[in-house]
């Protein structure tokens, strides 16, 4: 009978050791690192813009979808030049990479800036330097 419980317990241990240098040796793929996916294209947020007109001056307010409630807009607007007189008003926002500790929930941000220069000149904006989409308010 100790014979039995002998090789018993030497299967036992012996399954034991296999088991675990099967688990421990480390595997082909392993080392392998998979290509990361290519990262898409960011997307520029369409601008909601509000002009209104009074003795020379544009005051433009809008609103823009930016990445968390942490991130500082900055608005600036600028005639466009042909020539001599102005045919466009550029409204340039721009902010910057938020490297502090926020909760990364999409927000909406409102914004005002204003300009001197004629009346009734279309409104065009950019986001950090690429075009946007305006959507009157």
């Amino acid at each position: 009978m100790s014979h039995i419980r002998l090789r018993t317990a030497a299967i036992i241990i012996a399954c034991i050791v296999v088991g675990g240098f099967l688990l421990s040796v480390p595997r082909a793929r392993d080392g392998v690192q998979t290509p990361a996916a290519p990262a898409a294209p960011p997307t520029v947020p369409d601008a909601a813009v509000r002009d209104v007109y009074k003795k020379g001056v544009h005051t433009i307010t809008g609103s823009i979808m930016v990445p968390n409630a942490c991130t500082d807009v900055q608005v600036t607007a600028t005639p466009v030049p042909n020539a001599d007189t102005p045919t466009s008003i550029e409204v340039g926002i721009s902010w910057s990479q938020d490297t502090g500790v926020c909760l990364q929930l999409p927000t909406k941000k409102s914004f005002e800036t204003s300009v001197s220069a004629t009346g009734d000149l279309p409104i065009t904006a950019s986001v950090n330097g690429q075009n946007a989409t305006t959507t009157a308010l």
